[in-house]
């Protein structure tokens, strides 16, 4: 596909434990630029797992025992991820795939302020920048996801979670990726922030032009956002189509049993039937 940015062959990873658990099995995709696809499925399926082994951000005893992961950075030259050294890993990422974690106020340092945080990230892959060109480039980054620049000199604590993940996009968006991995960015956020953060999301997506892999177990929520989704269960990816498909014509029986587990808001009370 000549608009593919990233392609998934084959993909499975191991946890090398007593017994063995194959927590992704032969996955295969393609992430088109520009557009939001979705991964969905109950806990444990193997979402973040995929999600993580993509970037090689697993640890042991997590394997990848098979596959291979290709990234189109557009010039030309195809970046198989697996064959990448440490150091060039470490360039590549931020640089061309960045990720949103789950749990803001994990993923940041509490000791640390939120300004100290973003500058870092220009510190490590933009060190040719000056002190002075790192502030405002941090605050322009506060400013673009409505955090405020004057929030740079505060600490994680002293932000609401809205706005604390609102950091963690800003700092994802920091080094203009071309794709942005976000695992359940929104799940411990009200249904209000929830809403506000999934908005910007988008408007973000518009304006700069990224792909995103939006990891939740929210199916109505990536239906309303996604141009695809990806239904996974215990490892495999049993299902993927346009949002439109998957909820009107549903092709796997998982896939129509999830859409069945979601009340109407209208209609008489009980599960819907499809």
């Amino acid at each position: 596909m000549s608009d593919a940015l990233l392609s998934v062959n084959n993909f499975s990873v191991m946890y090398d434990v007593e017994p063995p658990v194959e927590a992704v099995r032969n996955v295969d995709f393609t992430l088109r630029r520009g557009e939001i696809l979705g991964l969905a499925g109950e806990s444990g399926c193997g979402k973040t797992t995929l999600a993580y082994g993509i970037q090689r951000l697993l640890k042991a005893p997590a394997v990848i025992t098979s596959g291979s992961v290709v990234f189109h950075d557009g010039s030309g030259e195809d970046v198989e991820i697996s064959q990448l050294d440490v150091e060039e890993l470490r360039r590549f990422r931020w640089d061309k795939i960045s990720m949103v974690f789950q749990g803001a106020m994990n993923a940041l340092n509490p000791v640390a302020t939120i300004g100290s945080q973003l500058e870092d990230v220009y510190q490590v892959h933009r060190p040719a920048m000056s002190k002075s060109e790192r502030r405002d480039a941090v605050v322009e980054l506060l400013e673009i996801v409505k955090v405020g620049g004057e929030r740079r000199r505060s600490f994680p604590h002293e932000l609401s979670g809205g706005m604390r993940q609102r950091v963690m996009i800003a700092m994802a968006l920091a080094l203009r990726p071309q794709l942005m991995v976000m695992d359940e960015p929104t799940t411990a956020l009200d249904v209000l922030v929830q809403r506000e953060i999934l908005r910007q999301i988008s408007e973000l997506r518009h304006k700069f032009g990224f792909s995103v892999i939006f990891i939740t177990h929210d199916l109505p929520l990536l239906l309303e956002i996604s141009d695809r989704i990806a239904i996974m269960r215990e490892g495999e990816i049993v299902e993927i189509n346009t949002a439109e498909r998957i909820w009107s014509d549903p092709q796997d029986d998982y896939t129509k049993k999830l859409l069945s587990s979601f009340p109407r808001l209208t209609g008489e009370k009980g599960l819907v039937s499809r």
